[in-house]
């Protein structure tokens, strides 16, 4: 006889974690399928947690949990590949309770927000790989595992399975396939640096963070972003590009980190460390317009696999938490009807409106599809707003009003006004 679970949840990441935490506090009963060896061992992510939705599953983690630093500081580099146009924000504010955002180590991380799971009661089985759902009719009733006499029923399923969303496919939820404009590669490498070294390297107080966001050259102009982040005595080292572009392109995307790592902006802040571990994952870019049936009889998607990952604000865990935590509010509602019907089940695609995660993401619909067509914001602008600064910073008697014209004629010679004016007006459209 197949083992019998109210509620099944297909992976371990955060929104899989969120729900099952939710649930299990809430006296259901749950049990979490997690392909990986442990929670965080096949997960990845650039590196950065933020307090407030964590917070929400979790009141006061940031005591406890095994978190890397405080993030302090955010840069954003525009790269050519010889100089850096730089960005950032910096404040004391986040140095202390109640903090905004941390970095961590996903495989520390998770392991430790999986244990908060296993505490309120839910019940984590590692290294299984869920194949297949069981139906009844037209509905989810459980899943089929690669485990002997593996079948477990349910009353609902949440599909937190990550970006390769086989099983939300199975489930009749999105379209088969994998469209390329639509996912990401990102690779990831940690570097062991002693602490001190990195504070004086990225000018940090003990204890403090500080995340660095690449555009440009260190995507070879490609859709993508790269990223530094320090951790405690280590940085996190990546960068991620759509799927389209690399096989356009036909790169291989350590041949990317190797390149961003060479970089003379970036290879000071590495030298001398060790790499210590390379990861590689797909990340859903599609946005808004690619998220697809969020629900079923007897079945909802969460997290990456529901392609709720904002990829102009660099957020994914977030939204993963989020729609963990509504996920398992909506089914307590169909609990208490005794109903796991669709129509039961429907509430959570609202929740999820009225809530940040699909106001952001519809609120920038159009910047994936944009920013693929227009890769002249990531090769072209990097190297014209460069050049305009190298021009007016170069101190060689030349008077200011000159060098502003000589900046507006290489400016236009590459991009004519009426192509100026348009982008503008179509950046603040996609951006607005």
């Amino acid at each position: 006889m197949a083992l019998r679970f109210e509620v099944v949840i297909v992976g371990a990441g955060p929104a899989g974690l969120a729900a099952a935490i939710t649930l299990a506090r809430a006296g259901v009963e749950v049990i979490i399928f997690e392909r990986g060896e442990h929670p965080g061992s096949k997960n990845v992510m650039g590196g950065v947690l933020y307090r407030h939705p964590t917070e929400t599953i979790v009141p006061g983690f940031y005591r406890e949990a095994p978190l890397e630093r405080p993030v302090v500081e955010q840069r954003l580099w525009l790269l050519t590949d010889e100089a850096a146009l730089t960005l950032g924000y910096k404040s004391m504010a986040f140095a202390a309770e109640p903090y905004n955002a941390f970095t961590v180590l996903r495989a520390r991380f998770d392991r430790w927000l999986a244990e908060q799971a296993v505490a309120a009661g839910a019940l984590l089985i590692n290294e299984t790989v869920v194949e297949d759902l069981l139906w009844e009719k037209d509905r989810v009733v459980g899943v089929r595992t690669g485990r002997a006499e593996g079948d477990v029923r349910a009353e609902v399923v949440i599909l937190a399975e990550g970006a390769n969303s086989l099983l939300t496919q199975k489930a009749g939820l999105k379209k088969d396939g994998i469209n390329t404009n639509q996912l990401a590669v990102a690779v990831k490498e940690i570097i062991a640096l002693p602490r001190e070294k990195i504070e004086d390297r990225f000018n940090l107080e003990e204890g403090q963070g500080c995340t660095i966001e690449l555009l440009g050259d260190a995507t070879k102009g490609m859709m993508g972003t790269a990223f530094i982040y320090t951790n405690k005595d280590s940085l996190s080292v990546g960068v991620g590009v759509l799927l389209s572009s690399l096989v356009r392109r036909r790169l291989n995307p350590n041949d990317l980190l190797e390149h961003l790592k060479s970089h003379p902006m970036v290879r000071r802040l590495l030298a001398g460390g060790e790499s210590k571990e390379y990861q590689g994952h797909l990340i859903p870019e599609g946005g808004y317009r690619a998220i697809p049936k969020l629900y079923g009889n007897g079945v909802l998607v969460a997290g990456d696999a529901a392609m709720l990952v904002n990829g102009i604000h660099r957020e994914g865990s977030n939204l993963a938490m989020t729609s963990g935590l509504l996920a398992a509010k909506t089914i307590l509602a169909a609990r208490e009807k005794g109903d796991y019907s669709e129509a039961n089940l429907a509430p959570y695609r609202e929740m999820l409106a009225e809530s940040f995660v699909l106001q952001d993401l519809k609120k920038y619909q159009r910047a994936p599809f944009f920013f693929d067509q227009n890769p002249h914001f990531f090769t072209l602008y990097p190297q014209l707003l460069s050049r305009a600064a190298r021009e007016f910073l170069t101190v060689d008697n030349v008077p200011k009003r000159e060098k502003q014209k000589r900046i507006w004629r290489e400016i236009t010679a590459e991009r004519s006004r009426i192509q100026l004016a348009g982008d503008l007006y179509h950046l603040w459209r996609v951006m607005g």
